[in-house]
């Protein structure tokens, strides 16, 4: 029944994510697949995927015990404080923190989930500001 919940959930998302889509203005000169097609195909595969959760469901889907739901909590806790702190600190330091508490929370020993938001942050970085060229939020420090 739950996967039913979802499908549905998800199908209702998916068309209005495809509504919301249709109602994007083109300007006069765009490029010839326009700022629409992205965000319809996105939804057409959100809405299969829908249909496919709704027509097979899972007979008897595990959920997590108890405890495991904090854990699911504090994780959208930290994405949300991601999502404020990163205008405000940038990327790298807000990516750093967030990368180190979702590690350290899937396992990873303190030293090692440091460590590993450190390395997360800075390759992401390198990757997006310096290879791609793409921005990113900058810090009071310039990065």
């Amino acid at each position: 029944m739950s996967d039913r919940v979802l499908g549905g959930t998800c199908l209702v998302l998916a068309l209005l994510y495809i509504l919301f889509a249709t109602q994007i203005r083109v300007g006069f000169i765009s490029d010839p697949m326009g700022p629409k097609v992205f965000p319809i195909v996105i939804g057409v595969a959100l809405a299969l995927g829908s249909l496919y959760v709704l027509f097979r469901p899972d007979p008897e889907p595990l959920w997590p015990a108890f405890g495991r739901v904090g854990e699911i909590v504090l994780a959208v806790l930290v994405l949300v404080l991601y999502t404020y702190a990163l205008p405000h600190v940038g990327f790298t330091i807000s990516t750093t923190f967030a990368a180190g508490i979702l590690s350290w929370r899937l396992g990873a020993s303190p030293v090692a989930a440091s460590i590993a938001g450190v390395v997360i942050a800075v390759s992401i970085f390198v990757i997006f500001r310096m290879i791609l060229g793409l921005s990113l939020a900058l810090g009071p420090m310039g990065f």
